[in-house]
């Protein structure tokens, strides 16, 4: 049916493809952005139901004030982000060198986007629960995640070729950095900002999980220093590095903003930062495993030894 809608439209070249990847990943984090402002600006029950603003309109009336036009604003934001998405599904399944993968995965972040939505609307149903909250973020991550494996796609970058040891290291790396990413939204869910001063919070110790959290930091920045130990002489250390970098920005962040009695300013650069820590992970992890040699490959590659040397 796509094809079919699509077949009118030019053929467009990689590079064009490829800008509309890269916009699908600045798009969904910039979502992830104005998200965050919502929750942070206390704006998140500026609109008090979903999916109308009121029980009675669409659109924020005046009594709602600057709390109902913030909210309604970010409701809006995502309509763009539904045409950016759906550009980049009609560019992928027009592109003439597209395959299967790339048409499925493109198929994939269109469909998320609206679900997205919908989850967005259950929080504000639920009374900004800090668990759907939780999850509202962690889909929009996945949304960066699956954009940048596109962009990778598209470019058709070989990856480098590692041991296998080397490759499980870095996917544990990743699992790890995802771990983070979560431990960081129970964080929140507890903390101050919870974008409603009706909200519900998690009960959760917010100074504890804190701790938690930055444990597991300090577990992910040590794996991703080995990770620049063993790849070093591999195209993917340089992924390596740029991850490490990510990882100490963010946590510095982190760590000032914790002392600081967590500002808005830097909460929401924190929230970037996340977006853009998921972004370098993909990236290694993508470059490594897709093209890691198995065991079974390494020895069928190996020359046949002669009746002499046996």
């Amino acid at each position: 049916m796509i094809r079919q809608l699509t077949d009118r439209l030019p053929h467009p070249e990689r590079r064009t493809v490829e800008r509309w990847a890269w916009a699908s990943v600045v798009a969904n984090t910039v979502i992830i952005l104005t998200g965050g402002l919502v929750r942070l600006t206390g704006s998140g029950l500026g609109c008090p139901t979903w999916p109308r603003c009121t029980d009675s309109s669409f659109v924020p009336h005046r009594e709602l004030g600057l709390h109902g036009a913030i909210e309604f604003g970010n409701r809006m934001l995502t309509y763009v982000l539904i045409a950016v998405v759906v550009g980049m599904l009609t560019a992928v399944w027009r592109w003439a060198g597209t395959s299967r993968e790339q048409r499925r995965l493109a198929l994939l972040i269109t469909l998320g986007v609206p679900f997205q939505g919908v989850i967005g609307g259950i929080s504000v149903l639920t009374n900004l629960n800090p668990w759907v909250v939780s999850l509202h973020l962690l889909l929009s991550t996945l949304l960066v995640a699956a954009s940048v494996l596109l962009v990778v796609r598209v470019r058709g970058d070989h990856g480098s070729s590692v041991p296998p040891t080397h490759a499980r290291l870095v996917v544990f790396t990743y699992a790890v950095m995802w771990v983070v990413v979560y431990i960081g939204t129970v964080v929140t869910g507890g903390g101050p900002h919870s974008g409603d001063n009706g909200a519900h919070r998690n009960g959760l110790d917010p100074h504890v999980m804190s701790h938690v959290h930055a444990a597991s930091v300090y577990l992910l920045v040590g794996l991703t220093v080995a990770c620049c130990v063993v790849l070093r002489r591999t195209a993917a250390g340089r992924f390596a590095v740029v991850l490490l970098v990510v990882e100490l920005a963010q946590g510095t962040i982190g760590f000032v903003q914790y002392f600081t009695d967590l500002p808005v300013a830097l909460v929401a650069a924190h929230l970037v930062g996340a977006a853009v820590l998921v972004a370098a992970a993909t990236r290694l992890l993508v470059d490594v495993v897709a093209t890691t040699p198995t065991t079974e490959n390494v020895a069928e590659s190996r020359p046949p030894q002669s009746s002499r040397s046996r």
